[in-house]
This record gives structure tokens, C-alpha cells and sequence, in this order.
């Protein structure tokens, strides 16, 4: 008798399907969940369905290619401690939350161990790495539960911002914070610890009273505004930014010795080149290609990257490394920078400095015809760069414009580096990655630290071509970890949520764009969307919206691949002087591959990783809001002495609270309050990304050209007040539509309608 083939079980109900996604640990998808109620073939395209229903119904989302509820928090957290419940047990909230995202922030309750071990006791106001964990007691207002990993920051019970002398004795703190405006402390002669006027001062709050100004007493005294280099201060102390170095980690570094060729290739006569931008102080990644000659790859390249040998100086638990895991990373600002590594290490031993000697680990990578990657190897070599140059020179001489620099390298390494990368872009525009184009301008200070112009970059094809050497190295390093089973930190970047992309569904739609619904997004159809619109007046609406449906890149141990760049695979490999997850990365080369002892320890796994993962990835989010924060501060400087100009610009950002507006030139955020907006009651309508009038239907959206005029400075917290003096676009049938009609300046006044475009830059740095 014939045996039948296992019938399926029941099919699962929604509830059924939500509480396994909730209970279950590690992956879960499709195929996770099929298994689970053994579903066979034929019932899991109606499974697919209901996921989809789910997800429409916004029950469920996906986030790092695993099924969550909507607004769940991932196991390991950077969270805030800031109060206690009734109990007196600790409450914290994650640090970094996106509310238009997931909902409201969730609260954390902090378990006690028995026997805490150093480092895991905190308090209120600490900030703290967790292990997190759903509690299943439904009628609980606190979803999570959380175990302190470590305690990152302690409280500092301190407020800052800038002290002003008054004649009378004493002086007023005037806050650094943009939402702490108008909130002034006062400070009595006998607590000022001497604060000349412009100080950048700490204070502790001493008194609330219900009449006056709260007292504040001086702690500490950080710097004075009138010097140079002191907006970058401010951010650097609000941030709380390590900027000085340990006695110990200044002096491993002092007593460091240049590496010599001992278990190391020579790779000496390999004409390497650095290729940087003008001002760079340090180089940690050199290049070389050459035509591959083995006939069984015609017209393929032979690309070899070289990165600086940071491990063999920074050793595991050294000083050194304890400080470069808790700094994260190096701090660009327009007018210093806070280096993850001391001088000695990243601007000497670990510089590829022309003519010098330099330890490096090197991948060698041979690419075929179509640019596509066919093997690689990685090697620990001592070599010597054959030159140091910068994008301009290296583009100049491509273009027929050689200097004394570059002709000798022009036949010899200049020639094939481009032969190579126009194999890499077959490649690139086969893979399809996100591509935004969107401008990023660059200050330029003087001499006394104050603003000198803002420019736009001119794109080279010499930064893409670093970038994409830097892309194919990255991905060998991933590769070649994942192959051996060795851990490792992924750069990661999550497909966008699924209420991101119906928010940008509904916003396209009002532009007669449709966007697929159901299945996962591909970069392929954001690009799609972008050629659409590429030269129409809505280029620059569209590319900033679908930035912001973006998610955030990170760093994690686990790989979920990334999403921008189309890859499934990514590590960061190629600037371990400036990122500790390079380090990292290098360190696991270095044990897969046997290049000696200083490799990643035997007890750095997964979990431990992890934890490494959410720590460096907190300090990038707090490193680029601090060079955001200077910026801001030193335009607003720039422009306080012209109160009451008109400028031209662009809505960069809407709100219930009023209008963002992006000036031209300089680039300067300010801010239109929605009670200034014309004679109309203005509502905020999410879908159009705009304000509406509610009586005329006049509207200011997401990217239109507006003229404003600056009726307020506060340089000291970089914020900007601006006046509207254009009109929206006015109600119409075509409106209605989601069409654009003309927008028409206020009577008397000039509106410039010429668009100002720039390709976006592609810092090899950050990918």
C-alpha cells in the first residue's frame, strides 16, 4: 500500500502567529514560522499573505530581516536611566528611538543582580548598555526589562552654556541648548569661581524659586569663546566627547616602534598611492592596479588596497585600546579634530607617509572585464607609498594637466587605477545602490576660527574611484571572515520600515508616482523613482523624502546586510586610524589568517561583539550630531551681524510647530514658527509634508524656493529665527491634484527661481 505524504498541521491563527513572533529568539521569518506549524509548500504562499495583512494592519514589522511587533526594541540597547517607579526600582529609555517610526518611547525597568560586579551598578542619570528582555506580563505598563552590560557615562548633575558679567556683580548663564532658550540661570557674585565674561562655564542649579531666575553656582570653567576653536568646544563638552588622552595611552603610544619587515611581505616596490582630500593629516589607505595578466581573465585588473597596520600598535586591552573603544571613533569639526588615536599613532607610525616605511594589511583582489570580483587574499606587508596625492591632482592629471608629482606616476599607476575603476563602475550600475543626489557643503574658517566661505565640492570621478576600491576591499574583509566563521562587526543598514515606506507612498502618490506595495524594497526602485524626477522643480522634494524614509546605518554583529549599497555583506575595513570597527575587523584578519598573535582574543564572540556593536555605533550618532551642532553654531555667528537681511532658500524640514528653511550658499538652518506663517490658520499635513492654509488653502511644502528675512541669532546655540516673506502655492483644482502650480513671491518682492544642484558626496569614509 502506498504511503501518503505528511499532511500539514492546522494553519496558524493571527494570534497563534504574532505570540510565536514575540517569543521567539533570533531570526524569524517566513521560512522560521512555516517550520514552526509545519506548513508545507503549498500553504506557505498563504502564510506570505497574512504576514503581509499584518504588516498592513501595522501589527508587525521587519527590522534587520527579523519580524518584530511594531516598536520592539533589539536585545542589546544604549538606554538613559533617568527616574524610578513607585517601587524605587530604575526606569530608562533607549537613547536613540524614532517615534515617527516605531510609536512612543518604551520604557526599560533595571533588574538588580545579586552580586553586581564593577561597572554594572547605576543611577539615575547614568546612561547604560543593556541586555534587554520583553516581559511577558501583559497588564505591565513597562514592556522590557533590562540588565546593565556596563555603565557608559555617570550622571553629571551639571547644566552649560556661556557666562555673561553683570554691573552689578555676578553674572547670567546663557544656555548652549537650542530648547533651553530663554531659560537664563542666574549666578551670584560670591559663585562665578572667577568666569570672565564669554566663558564657557559648567554649573550646578542651586535654587528653583517661584519668582526670578533660578541661582546657578560655577563648577568648572572650560574655555573662553573669544580664543579660536571654542563652538567646537561647546559641542565637545555638551556631547561629552573624550578629547584628552590618558597619561597610560599617551604613553604606550610615545613608546611605540616602527614595524619592521619581520613576519611581514615587502612590498616596498609596489608604486602604492595615497589619494585624499587637501587638507588630510592622516592616510590610512593606499591603492595600486595593473592589467591581470592571466589569459584566462582578458581585460581583467589586478586591485590592490593597502591600509595602515593599526592593530600592530594598538594591542588588546591596552590603554591604548580601552580608550579607542570608548571614544568610537575620531570627531571631524570644521576647525579641529578629536582624534580616536593619539598624534603619534595616527598622524606618524600609522600615516602612509610617501618614501616611508609603514606597516600595512593589505587585500589583493582580481577583478574580471564586468568589474565583478573574482578571488582576493589578504597579506600583513611593510610597504612604502610612492606618493601623496589629492583628488584635484589626481583628476588633473587624468585630464591632461600633470605636475611634478604626478607625471612620473601618470603610465606607472595613475592610468591603470582609472582602467581598473571603470571596470568597477560596470559593476556598480549592475549592482544598483541608492543613489541620492543631494548637495553637502564644506566650511572654510580663518585664520581666527570664524567662518571664511561655505562651498560645494566639485564631485571627481577621482572620489568615486577611492570609493569604490574602498567598497571592494570592505566586502572581501566580510567575506573572508564569514568564510572562516569568525566573528566580526558588520556595517549594517536596514531596509526601510513599512511605515516609513507608506508614509512615502502616500507623499509620491500626491506627485501622480506610484510606489509597488507589498514584497521587500530594492534600492533599484527608490533609484527608479529618482531618474523619474531627475531636472523637475520636485528633484530635490523627492530625493529628501526618500532620504528620510531611510533607516539609519549602524554597526552590529549580527549581519542583515545593507540596504544603500545593495550588498549582503559589509564590513568597515579601510580606516581603522578613525574607527574602532575597523580595529576590529583588522584584528579578525589577522587570526584567520594566522598573521601573528595580536589578533582578536579568543573570548571576543557574537555576544561579545554585540555589545561593542551598539557602544560605537551610540558614538558615530553622537559624533555627527555634535559636528552638526558646530556647524550650526558657526554660521549662526557667521550671520548674526545681518539682522533683518532677506535670503533665499529652500523648506529643508515641516512641523506642527512651523517650517525649517535651508538658506543657499551657506547652507544655515532656521526656523519659521507657524504662527508667523501669513494671516491664515496653517494645519500640518503629514502625507503632503506640508502646511496647509485652512481658510485659503495656501501651501509651503517640503522643498519649495522660499525668501525669508533673519529676525533672530542665538550664535551661542546655533539657532536661527527667520520671517516668510513668500507666498505658498495657492489652492486650485490643480492642487487638489497633487500638482504644483506656480509659487508667487509676496508683491514687492524678488523670488529667485534658480535651483542650485550638486552631486552628493560619497565620503569613502563613511559608506
Amino acid at each position: 500500500m502506498a504511503k501518503h505524504p505528511p499532511r500539514s498541521a492546522p494553519f496558524p491563527s493571527k494570534e497563534e502567529v504574532l505570540a510565536f513572533i514575540g517569543e521567539r529568539a533570533g531570526k524569524v521569518g517566513t521560512r522560521e514560522i512555516a517550520r514552526a506549524f509545519n506548513l508545507k509548500n503549498e500553504r506557505r504562499a498563504e502564510l506570505k499573505r497574512m504576514l503581509r495583512e499584518l504588516a498592513d494592519a501595522g501589527r508587525i514589522e521587519s527590522r534587520r530581516k527579523k519580524l518584530h511587533h511594531p516598536g520592539a526594541l533589539p536585545s542589546v540597547a544604549l538606554a538613559d536611566i533617568s527616574e524610578r517607579d513607585a517601587d524605587g526600582e530604575l526606569i530608562a529609555f533607549p537613547t536613540e528611538w524614532d517615534e515617527d517610526a516605531h510609536g512612543p518611547v518604551p520604557k526599560i525597568r533595571i533588574l538588580t543582580p545579586r552580586k553586581p560586579r564593577p561597572g554594572e551598578v547605576a543611577g539615575v542619570g547614568d546612561r547604560a548598555l543593556l541586555r534587554v528582555e520583553e516581559t511577558a506580563d501583559e497588564d505591565d505598563a513597562v514592556r522590557y526589562s533590562g540588565r546593565v552590560i556596563k555603565v557608559v557615562a555617570k550622571a553629571k548633575v551639571r547644566a552649560l552654556g556661556i557666562f555673561r558679567t553683570l554691573p552689578s556683580g555676578g553674572g547670567r548663564l546663557v544656555p548652549i541648548d537650542k530648547k533651553q532658550l530663554g531659560k537664563e540661570l542666574a549666578i551670584p557674585r560670591d559663585a562665578t569661581k572667577d568666569a570672565q565674561d564669554g566663558d564657557l562655564i559648567a554649573v550646578s542649579v542651586e535654587r528653583h524659586g517661584r519668582f526670578g531666575l533660578p541661582t546657578a553656582r560655577v563648577q568648572e570653567r572650560l574655555g573662553s569663546l573669544k580664543s579660536e576653536r571654542a563652538v567646537s568646544l561647546i559641542a565637545i563638552h555638551a556631547h561629552d566627547i573624550p578629547h584628552v588622552f590618558p597619561v597610560a595611552a599617551e604613553a604606550e603610544a610615545h613608546a611605540a616602534k616602527p614595524a619592521t619587515v619581520a613576519g611581514r611581505e615587502d612590498w616596498r616596490t609596489l608604486p602604492l598611492v595615497t589619494i585624499d582630500p587637501v587638507d588630510a593629516k592622516d592616510h590610512d589607505d593606499a591603492v595600486h592596479a595593473a592589467p591581470d595578466p592571466d589569459p584566462a581573465n582578458p581585460g581583467g585588473h589586478i586591485v590592490t588596497v593597502a591600509i595602515a597596520d593599526v592593530a600592530h600598535y594598538v594591542r588588546p586591552g591596552s590603554a591604548l585600546d580601552r580608550e579607542a573603544l570608548h571614544r568610537g571613533n575620531s570627531v571631524y569639526f570644521p576647525d579641529r579634530v578629536v582624534p580616536m588615536l593619539p598624534e603619534r599613532i595616527s598622524n606618524d607610525l600609522c600615516s602612509l607617509r610617501p618614501n616611508e616605511d609603514r606597516a600595512a594589511l593589505a587585500v589583493r583582489m582580481i577583478v574580471g572585464r564586468d568589474g565583478r570580483k573574482r578571488s582576493h587574499t589578504f597579506h600583513r606587508v611593510l610597504m612604502r607609498s610612492a606618493a601623496k596625492l589629492n583628488y584635484q591632482q589626481a583628476q588633473a592629471a587624468i585630464g591632461g594637466r600633470t605636475d611634478e608629482d604626478t607625471q612620473p606616476l601618470l603610465d606607472l599607476a595613475l592610468k591603470p587605477l582609472y582602467e581598473a575603476y571603470e571596470a568597477l563602475k560596470r559593476a556598480r550600475d549592475a549592482r544598483g545602490p541608492l543613489d541620492l543626489d543631494l548637495p553637502e557643503r564644506k566650511i572654510l574658517l580663518k585664520h581666527d576660527g570664524t567662518v571664511d566661505r561655505v562651498i560645494v565640492p566639485e564631485r571627481l570621478e577621482s572620489h568615486r574611484l577611492i570609493e569604490e576600491f574602498m567598497i571592494l576591499a570592505n566586502v572581501a574583509a566580510a567575506e573572508t571572515l564569514e568564510k572562516a566563521r569568525t566573528p566580526l562587526v558588520y556595517r549594517v543598514h536596514d531596509e526601510p520600515s513599512l511605515e516609513k515606506v507608506e508614509a512615502l507612498r502616500k507623499f509620491l502618490e500626491t506627485l501622480h508616482i506610484s510606489l509597488p506595495k507589498g514584497g521587500a524594497m530594492r534600492a533599484e526602485q527608490f533609484n527608479r523613482i529618482l531618474d523619474r524626477v531627475k531636472g523637475q522643480d520636485v528633484e530635490t522634494l523627492v530625493n529628501e523624502v526618500v532620504l528620510r524614509s531611510q533607516s539609519q546605518a549602524e554597526y552590529a554583529a549580527e549581519n542583515y546586510g545593507h540596504f544603500g549599497l545593495n550588498l549582503r555583506r559589509y564590513a568597515h575595513f579601510t580606516s581603522p586610524i578613525r574607527r574602532y570597527a575597523d580595529l576590529v575587523v583588522h584584528r579578525g584578519l589577522i587570526r584567520t589568517q594566522a598573521f601573528g598573535h595580536d589578533g582578536l582574543p579568543e573570548g571576543h564572540d557574537v555576544r561579545a561583539l554585540g555589545e561593542i556593536a551598539a557602544q560605537i555605533s551610540a558614538s558615530e550618532r553622537r559624533a555627527m550630531k555634535a559636528e552638526r551642532e558646530t556647524i550650526d553654531r558657526l554660521i549662526a555667528h557667521h550671520l548674526a551681524d545681518r539682522i533683518g537681511a532677506t535670503f533665499e532658500g529652500r523648506i529643508s524640514g515641516v512641523t506642527r510647530a512651523g517650517l525649517f528653511v535651508k538658506l543657499d550658499h551657506t547652507g544655515a538652518d532656521g526656523f519659521v514658527p507657524a504662527r508667523t506663517i501669513g494671516r491664515d490658520y496653517y494645519r500640518y499635513e503629514e502625507a503632503m509634508h506640508a502646511m496647509v492654509g485652512s481658510r485659503s488653502g495656501e501651501t509651503h511644502r517640503l522643498g519649495d524656493r522660499v525668501t525669508v528675512r533673519l529676525v533672530e541669532a542665538a550664535p551661542v546655540a546655533g539657532a536661527l529665527r527667520f520671517e516668510l516673506l513668500s507666498e505658498g502655492r495657492m489652492a486650485g483644482p490643480g492642487t487638489a491634484r497633487g500638482e504644483r502650480p506656480g509659487q508667487r513671491p509676496r508683491a514687492g518682492r524678488s523670488h529667485a527661481q534658480a535651483r542650485e544642484r550638486g552631486p552628493r558626496r560619497r565620503d569613502k569614509r563613511r559608506p
